[in-house]
């Protein structure tokens, strides 16, 4: 394996399996969803992410450097929505009730978010950065990490949801469950502050 493939893999462990609001999101699925009702949710990240990181390899960086106030608008678009994201897990129904009245995030939903998720969004302009050459074969390098993006995302995204799936037993009363969606949703927030610092 050459030293700029380990790299790729190393820099994209780093940021996928790191908590953000991709896996917050999908581990609060596993809890009150389950897992294969968690299951488009996951696809719509495993293939939104390297979708977005190739459009933004081919002309995306370029319209932001054109139009900067268009990355502040995804910004806040993105922070408002994680709010709102932040709001339906802590209002989610218990365990047991779940399958009945909640619904998991879809897998055009999951995609999208990725557009507006400000962690998504950073990476995938410093992956561009760190692991294209300007010289470079440009298509075979962003080929490469896209391909690098799907397969850690998928693993990444998937432990994610079973863990959230593997403590679903530890909150069956709805006082637990509550105070995880909670403890979840606040975690979502406050990586929003985080990135806005």
């Amino acid at each position: 394996m050459d030293t700029n493939l380990q790299a790729m893999l190393l820099f994209a462990a780093s940021a996928a399996f790191t908590p953000g609001p991709n896996n917050l999101m999908i581990t609060a699925s596993g809890t009150n969803f389950g897992f294969w009702r968690s299951v488009p949710h996951m696809m719509g990240v495993t293939l939104g992410f390297p979708t977005m990181l190739i459009a933004m390899a081919f002309g995306l960086i370029q319209v932001f450097e054109t139009w900067p106030v268009l990355h502040i608008i995804l910004r806040y678009a993105g922070a408002a929505y994680m709010i709102y994201l932040a709001y339906r897990i802590a209002t989610s129904t218990s365990v047991g009730k779940a399958k009945a009245t909640g619904q998991p995030l879809s897998f055009i939903q999951a995609a999208l978010f990725q557009w507006i998720n400000p962690k998504a969004v950073i990476i995938s302009l410093s992956a561009l950065s760190m692991f294209t050459t300007p010289n470079g074969n440009f298509i075979e390098e962003t080929t490469r990490l896209a391909l690098v993006a799907l397969l850690v995302s998928s693993t990444s995204i998937s432990t994610w949801c079973l863990f959230g799936t593997a403590i679903r037993h530890l909150l069956k009363s709805p006082k637990a469950l509550r105070l995880f969606n909670y403890t979840m949703a606040g975690a979502l927030v406050a990586s929003i502050a985080l990135i806005f610092k």
